[in-house]
């Protein structure tokens, strides 16, 4: 009667697990990047010699790439020197759980980052999950790292999305409904049929957003679309997928009907401070960010292209777009998307976490707004702790820059 956390954790613990359970468990993967692996040095030094497996350990460099300032070309300087002793491999292909979903990450893997949004990866059927420097430094020593078994949330979402409305709208919807700490240390799985019809880009939406009501990790039942995302990278062809089994006990269990959805945004400072746009329609913006872990996505940028191409971004608005990954902005270098948002007066970055973080690429200042479609909305997340900053749908982004005001995207696409 396993959930399917408690399914997965049995697996690499080797026995049957539940929740509230102490477990020691196997690692499939393991990441940290341009600023935990720093963190996770002195501390592996202290138990280890050599990693545990070079092959199953991967540094991106994501969070200020190129280095924006000395702190960080020292700092990142640290990290080569590390990697190269214990022979691990540096990649500068874009954003962390990007690029883990889009060439590592198979169904039924335990994969653990130094990143709070490393349920991302449980898009894929994952159990994937956010953990400190110190517990990295532990897994690349051993390869094994303890837990406590979450307890498990069902959300149930049925229904076909109308136009104008995303995958980014339904989980903002929920944070609105079950609170920031609404998940806190559980797992939340996925199901109905909005999310079966699902991409795969937007079902990892949902689970990077999990991180924000404080989900332990977040996960989507692999199907056929999965397996076909993953088919052809190495261990694919073995891939058991697990499940919860039919009579599984969930802590809780949320229904939302994603048809009587509106285009949702998160206002400042909260992430659960939730509402309908067409509430905060006609605030006034200074920048629109579209990219991050969240919301960068191929599929992202063909929503912003298709609002914006042929008009202008609104004078006085700083349109900043960062592909998440290189396959995401060859991609979309490919097709035309980056081109066409150019023209309309775009900034397009190199891949990457760019401004969501404030550390370069769209900082902002005192008394300026952003609407974003990353994750994050707290007091000084993009800046200065007096800007302000909204979360919204790539769609919500790209009509706000139209308008140079928070506007509904439905207005766009009629």
């Amino acid at each position: 009667m396993g959930t399917l956390a408690e399914n997965l954790f049995s697996l690499k613990a080797g026995r049957s697990v539940s929740a509230g359970q102490h477990v020691i468990a196997e690692v499939d993967y393991a990441m940290a990047h341009d600023t935990t692996t720093a963190w996770a040095i002195e501390p592996f030094k202290r138990i280890a010699n050599k990693v545990w497996d070079r092959s199953r350990i991967l540094i991106p460099f994501d969070h200020a790439v190129p280095a924006p300032n000395l702190a960080a070309a020292r700092m990142q300087q640290s990290i080569r020197r590390f990697a190269r002793e214990q022979g691990l491999r540096i990649v500068q292909q874009g954003v962390c759980h990007q690029i883990m979903s889009e060439q590592i990450v198979l169904p039924s893997m335990l994969v653990v980052g130094a990143d709070s949004h490393t349920p991302t990866e449980g898009g894929l059927g994952a159990l994937a999950c956010g953990v400190g420097s110190t517990d990295i430094a532990i897994a690349f020593a051993r390869g094994k790292l303890w837990f406590r078994v979450p307890e498990s949330m069902r959300i149930t979402m049925e229904g076909q999305f109308a136009q104008g409305v995303y995958a980014k709208d339904a989980v903002l919807a929920l944070a609105g409904r079950i609170g920031a700490d609404g998940a806190a240390y559980r797992s939340v799985e996925f199901y109905g049929s909005a999310v079966s019809s699902m991409s795969i880009g937007s079902r990892m939406t949902m689970t990077n957003m999990c991180s924000e009501i404080g989900a332990m990790c977040a996960i989507v039942p692999p199907d056929e679309r999965t397996f076909e995302y993953v088919r052809g990278r190495r261990g694919a062809e073995n891939v058991e997928p697990v499940y919860a089994d039919e009579n599984a006990c969930y802590v809780e269990e949320v229904e939302l009907d994603v048809s009587e959805l509106e285009p949702q945004i998160a206002c400042p400072h909260e992430i659960d401070n939730v509402k309908a746009v067409e509430e905060v329609a006609g605030e006034r913006v200074d920048q629109v960010f579209i990219g991050s872990c969240t919301n960068g996505r191929t599929e992202d940028l063909h929503v912003a292209r298709r609002i914006l191409e042929g008009k202008r971004v609104a004078d006085g608005v700083r349109l900043i777009v960062v592909p998440a990954s290189q396959l995401v902005y060859n991609e979309c270098m490919h097709d035309g998307t980056l081109s066409a948002l150019m023209k309309v007066g775009a900034t397009v970055c190199n891949p990457g976490c760019g401004p969501c973080l404030g550390r370069h690429q769209g900082v902002l200042a005192e008394g300026e707004v952003c609407v974003a479609t990353s994750n994050r909305n707290f007091q000084g997340r993009m800046g200065s702790p007096k800007a302000f900053i909204y979360l919204a749908s790539p769609a919500t982004a790209a009509a706000t820059a139209l308008t140079g005001v928070i506007t509904d995207p439905r207005d766009n696409l009629r």
